[in-house]
């Protein structure tokens, strides 16, 4: 029998950034649609603030998350790129450091330093990149990726409470929105943990809490300021 294992971490990139800005969509524009119902503003002028906010936002968080990301991945190469550097000025020195890490890890220092030849000979800027930058292929930042996941989630996010709003009378708008859209964020959140190898329900009703928080703030926001100005 061959032991088999799977693991989560190749999704940590990519599911971060998609829970991410599906989760902001759904809080942000169901928020934005109470916040300006309570306000008084009639059933169109509340929608058409809710397509503003799904395009606004989606452009932010792929703007945000590329410039965040890509300085993420700026530093990781300039990091790689020093450690190129440092192997090419002093390779017994390196080796030594990486034996040092493995004797901390454990390892007899003869064993220690056997292993760090090894690594060493078969791949020296990777056996420093992942042991001593702790930095590994399937972890690096990608920009790209992490924008396109995030505006696209976003809009997706977005699209429900707004799809919502579309579909229910004006008297009922802000209850079918706010329910309609926590119970998308409950869903939302147990998948995310599930995709993630955590607790269903944890992830349920993390989103929940925080979702319910935001619409009711904005919900008291629309009502004061939206008095205040009739």
């Amino acid at each position: 029998m061959r032991h088999r294992e799977t693991h989560r971490t190749d999704r940590i990139s990519w599911l971060r950034a998609a829970v991410l800005g599906a989760n902001d969509g759904i809080v942000s524009t169901a928020s934005l649609l109470i916040g300006v119902a309570a306000a008084s503003a009639d059933r169109s002028g509340v929608l058409i603030a809710g397509l503003a906010g799904l395009v606004a936002g989606a452009m932010s968080m792929a703007a945000g998350e590329y410039v965040s990301v890509h300085s993420q991945a700026d530093t990781e190469k300039a990091e790689i790129e020093k450690e190129k550097q440092e192997l090419a000025a002093d390779n017994e020195g390196e080796r030594m450091e990486l034996a040092g890490i493995y004797v901390r890890r454990g390892l007899e220092p003869r064993l220690a330093r056997e292993v760090a030849d090894q690594l060493m000979e078969h791949d020296a800027l990777g056996a420093h990149a992942k042991d001593e930058l702790g930095i590994v292929e399937t972890s690096m930042a990608n920009p790209t990726q992490a924008a396109v996941f995030s505006a696209a989630s976003f809009a997706a996010g977005a699209a429900v409470p707004l799809i919502i709003g579309f579909l229910t009378p004006a008297t009922a708008l802000v209850p079918a929105i706010a329910v309609g859209s926590l119970i998308c964020l409950a869903l939302l959140g147990g998948a995310a943990a599930r995709a993630g190898g955590a607790g269903v329900v944890k992830g349920s009703l993390r989103v929940l809490f925080w979702g319910a928080a935001a619409m009711v703030a904005t919900a008291l926001v629309g009502k004061i300021f939206g008095t205040a100005v009739a």
